[in-house]
């Protein structure tokens, strides 16, 4: 039987990491009159559709393609949720 996943691989910045963007949508949001937001970080969400594979080995690839591509580890960290589908 074939299996078919659907995976969500979320990239933000790291902490301590300086957010040009997030900054930006703060002050935005505060000059509509939502004074109670305290920090935004903005981030990337990747999805990738993959068939044939047992689960383990469907995390071993999406991580590397994480550490590979998706991601820059030296600024960014990355999670991912795995779903068959």
């Amino acid at each position: 039987m074939k299996r078919h996943y659907h995976v969500k691989v979320h990239v933000r910045l790291k902490k301590g990491v300086l957010d040009p963007q997030g900054m930006t949508v703060k002050q935005a949001l505060e000059t509509m009159g939502y004074r109670g937001v305290q920090d935004v970080r903005l981030g990337k969400l990747v999805e990738i559709d993959v068939d044939g594979k047992t689960k383990s080995t469907v995390q071993k690839e999406v991580k590397e393609m994480s550490e590979k591509l998706l991601s820059n580890p030296t600024i960014e960290e990355f999670y991912y949720e795995i779903e068959e589908t």
